[in-house]
């Protein structure tokens, strides 16, 4: 919230960003659980003393908002979800300190995957995967609550079932329709829910983990199709929207969507020689593979009562 201050608005926060924190849980049958998680925390806080008065009495240095992380991932005897250790995080600044107002605390999480070997999974074995798990929480004083997770790098690719035809044509315009083409992007994705305190969150352990693998599995579903037959993209922006409404419509605790999916573009590549005896040429099956430049598209999709 701004304040007036001698003749302007200040508005003003102060955290510790890109504390990089792992946790282990060990099972009493021997199993052990991992994550890693990157942290940052912004407080908004009434006190302006420090930047107006040089009195630092109402700041929470950002060397005890860091060891903070470390002391409340150690305090935590249970597995939680990356969602959940936001919201504790969150509410531990609003309800300790007197002069906090807010809390804002967003966590990306790398992507530790237990491993299989000789086809049993690995007790406390883990590799490193692609597509990072984010999460970012608002909670007030009060207990209001703003939240939404997401995910970045999903990297998704199918060689068939893509087209892209009827585009405007003007003097510029060198792409030629075609209703076969690969199609490849890398999803990143923010859905909001609808819980608006903190204190009616589901109570069902690691319910936000659940609830991310499962909006996961619905934008692939989406995006692929059936196994065997797959489903045609007449567009990434068709593709988009047909995600963004399937998790909408599978998950009603999750009010808004958005998704960003640029277009990487696989060119084929067409060889053929002077000699007319003699023609060598790889067409669609041969491709040259770019990231840069490429197609931008991303879009919103929310439900008519969702706060914006």
């Amino acid at each position: 919230m701004a304040k007036k201050l001698e003749g302007f608005n200040f508005e003003q926060r102060h955290g510790k960003a890109r504390v990089r924190v792992a946790r282990v849980w060990r099972s009493k049958e021997g199993r052990h659980f991992m994550v890693e998680w990157n942290v940052s925390i912004s407080l908004l806080s009434d006190s302006i003393i420090a930047y107006v008065d040089d009195d630092n009495s109402d700041i929470v240095a950002t060397d005890t908002i860091k060891n903070t992380v470390y002391a409340k991932a150690k305090e935590r005897k249970e597995q939680l979800s990356v969602e959940e250790f936001a919201i504790l995080l969150a509410k531990h600044f609003t309800s300790f300190y007197r002069q906090v107002t807010s809390a804002i605390v967003r966590i990306v999480e790398k992507p530790w995957e237990r491993v299989s070997v000789d086809g049993q999974l690995h007790e406390h074995g883990f590799k490193l995967g692609s597509e990072r798990h984010t999460t970012e929480v608002t909670v007030q004083k009060s207990g209001a609550l703003q939240m939404t997770s997401g995910i970045e790098g999903l990297a998704l690719l199918k060689t068939t079932k893509s087209g892209f035809e009827g585009f405007i044509r003007d003097k510029y315009t060198a792409l030629p329709d075609t209703q076969e083409r690969m199609l490849a992007t890398e999803v990143t994705s923010t859905w909001r829910y609808s819980y608006e305190s903190v204190f009616n969150l589901p109570q069902k352990p690691l319910y936000f983990t659940e609830r991310y693998l499962a909006v996961k599995k619905v934008l692939m579903d989406t995006f692929f199709g059936p196994p065997k037959e797959g489903v045609y993209s007449a567009s990434v922006q068709s593709t988009l929207y047909q995600m963004a409404k399937a998790v909408l419509g599978r998950f009603h605790d999750i009010s808004l969507i958005h998704l960003k999916m640029p277009n990487i573009h696989f060119l084929p590549v067409n060889l053929s020689s002077k000699d007319k005896d003699i023609i060598v040429k790889f067409e669609d099956d041969v491709y040259l593979p770019t990231d840069e430049p490429h197609g931008s598209i991303e879009a919103s999709l929310s439900r008519f009562w969702s706060r914006m």
